[in-house]
């Protein structure tokens, strides 16, 4: 079974530039199919500052900091500084301001929230942004996932309470590279909107994670949230497919291509679905409508790669692997496939390198181990041999 999920780990990429009408929810909502979630589902735990996060910004390093340089600038330089709140960045979970911190490790949404977090406390002017950046895909066992980037401006703090930012000293804070984002146009998005994202995360790690009760709730509360948030829409749809209610499911992905017709996430959902309740002629037109509008579908060439190196055609799995390179070449999976290519067929220095560019490129701590294992073990090599 495949589905494809709009993850924002950073952000939901098929949004349009203008707020769309928010669709209908309330016959969206089966909750008698699901059980109790395991854990608290709250918008007011996503900024809550621990007591561990209220006594750092009472040390005595930040308050002479922001004595020194303001509150807006000391915030600023404790996040960026890696000698003092040494952030990470870590795709593997979404975390809420608190538990970001704890971590010292986030995604790029975890980082925002937490940021925003300190920022509320210090009661400085806040905007998030969306990027508008390619769009990045990922994917856990089958199911698969596309991600964009938010980050968040912060204004300093005005005593004229109808002026809302100083707008002669903005601080935009973001933790990716600056020459992945200059240039690009950035997009306003509300609070809401943000609390949506985060729990639409939550819901697709849960899903990931086989949890489709709690992956039930968090989609819920996302679209209560921000109805206009149509990702959860599509991602309460995965769910119900998920959980063998197809009827439901149809019905989610609906609500978004209403909207967004030519959403070819949802499109691709809406197929599968149609063909689990077998009205076939429906799904082929569908079809016909998503090759036309995407004429490759994320990771054809990779799972054609996958195939071939099953089938033991090492040549064949090598060129559609380097498909995938052009089209993102750092994305960690490509790099390592290539590289297990590579050393199939004897290539040794090029599969040190590509196994290089996936450890250097991981964004989990299992997958970076993973990598640095198995170039270890190739960098040992001394002829052509296989790995299994």
């Amino acid at each position: 079974m495949k589905n494809w999920v709009v993850l924002p780990f950073c952000l939901l990429l098929a949004a349009c530039v203008s707020a769309p009408q928010a669709p209908r929810a309330d016959n969206l909502f089966d909750d008698q199919l699901f059980a109790a979630p395991s854990q608290r589902i709250s918008a007011a735990d996503v900024f809550a500052l621990s007591p561990a996060m209220k006594r750092y910004l009472k040390s005595e390093e930040m308050t002479y900091q922001m004595h020194a340089k303001g509150m807006q600038q000391g915030l600023f330089d404790a996040l960026y500084n890696k000698k003092q709140l040494k952030l990470d960045y870590n795709s593997e979970h979404t975390r809420n301001a608190a538990q970001t911190f704890d971590a010292r490790a986030g995604n790029c949404l975890s980082l925002v929230i937490m940021t925003a977090a300190f920022a509320k406390e210090l009661v400085l002017p806040i905007q998030y942004q969306r990027v508008l950046i390619d769009q990045s895909w990922t994917r856990n066992e089958n199911i698969y996932f596309a991600s964009g980037h938010v980050n968040l401006t912060l204004g300093k703090k005005l005593s004229d309470v109808h002026t809302r930012y100083d707008q002669s000293s903005l601080l935009t804070i973001d933790f990716l590279p600056p020459s992945e984002i200059d240039g690009q146009n950035r997009l306003d998005i509300s609070e809401n909107t943000i609390v949506a994202m985060y729990m639409n995360n939550q819901s697709a790690e849960a899903l990931a994670s086989h949890q489709l009760d709690d992956a039930y709730w968090w989609a819920r509360e996302a679209i209560r949230q921000d109805p206009r948030f149509l990702a959860a829409y599509n991602t309460l749809g995965v769910i119900y497919r998920r959980h063998d209610n197809p009827l439901q499911a149809e019905r989610a992905f609906a609500q978004v291509l209403e909207r967004e017709p030519d959403n070819t996430v949802v499109l691709s959902n809406l197929i599968d679905v149609l063909g689990d309740l077998g009205r076939t002629s429906e799904a082929n037109a569908l079809n016909i409508k998503l090759t036309q509008l995407q004429p490759e579908a994320p990771f054809q060439a990779f799972n054609l790669g996958i195939a071939a190196m099953q089938a033991g055609d090492y040549r064949a799995a090598k060129l559609q692997f380097g498909k995938e390179l052009l089209r993102d070449p750092y994305y960690h999976e490509f790099q390592y496939w290539m590289g297990i290519a590579c050393l199939r067929l004897g290539e040794i220095d090029q599969a040190a390198k590509h196994l290089s560019i996936a450890m250097e490129n991981s964004t989990t701590r299992n997958d970076h181990d993973l990598y640095a294992a198995k170039l270890d073990h190739v960098k040992s090599y001394r002829a052509p041999l296989l790995v299994h």
